[in-house]
């Protein structure tokens, strides 16, 4: 008999727990937003992604729980010129018709302060992967959560400007990735 109590009890608990957890959430995308900043000759540029998906998990008082899975649409890169997103999207770039999404999957969300976060996971584009860290802080309102936060990632790395176009004298290894992500609290 005390072993069926036990039995009910854990099956009870897992229960609650499944029906406590963050149901994932896509991103409101007319409230989010992907910009990014590299130099090129020592002259900032900066561009933007118009499309992209997301799909979210995330309770704050559990952030080792998170679910995160972000695609972007590569093709959608926006620099304000038609030359340049044109360039952008060619071999030496980001070889959009072989590689036309980027995606980045979150393997570990750890708490850094009160509303501070660090998302780690595996980003991916044109087919390199490398593991980044993304700080990011989390307000709330309205029952909408936003996460706003940035990263550095290293072009080179993913084979992003290949050939005459690896030179960092000419364009800088670092870009600077900034996100602002507004998702339904669920609540």
């Amino acid at each position: 008999m005390r072993r069926l109590v036990r039995s009910a009890a854990c099956a009870a608990a897992i229960a609650a727990c499944a029906a406590s957890a963050q149901a994932p959430q896509k991103v409101i995308a007319d409230k989010s937003a992907i910009r990014f900043v590299t130099r090129q000759m020592n002259v900032p540029v900066e561009g933007a992604f118009r499309r992209f998906d997301a799909t979210v998990a995330f309770d704050p008082a559990k952030p080792a729980a998170t679910r995160a899975e972000f695609e972007v649409d590569l093709g959608s890169i926006d620099l304000g010129n038609a030359e340049g997103e044109t360039e952008a999207k060619r071999k030496a770039w980001l070889d959009v018709p072989a590689f036309p999404k980027a995606k980045f999957v979150a393997s570990a969300v750890r708490q850094t302060a009160p509303g501070r976060y660090e998302a780690t996971g595996a980003l991916t584009i044109k087919g390199a992967t490398q593991t980044i860290v993304a700080p990011f802080t989390l307000t709330e309102s309205a029952g909408v959560r936003i996460v706003e936060g940035q990263f550095t990632m290293k072009r080179l790395q993913f084979r992003i400007g290949e050939g005459e176009w690896a030179d960092t004298d000419t364009v800088a290894d670092d870009v600077l990735v900034k996100f602002r992500f507004a998702i339904p609290s669920n609540r």
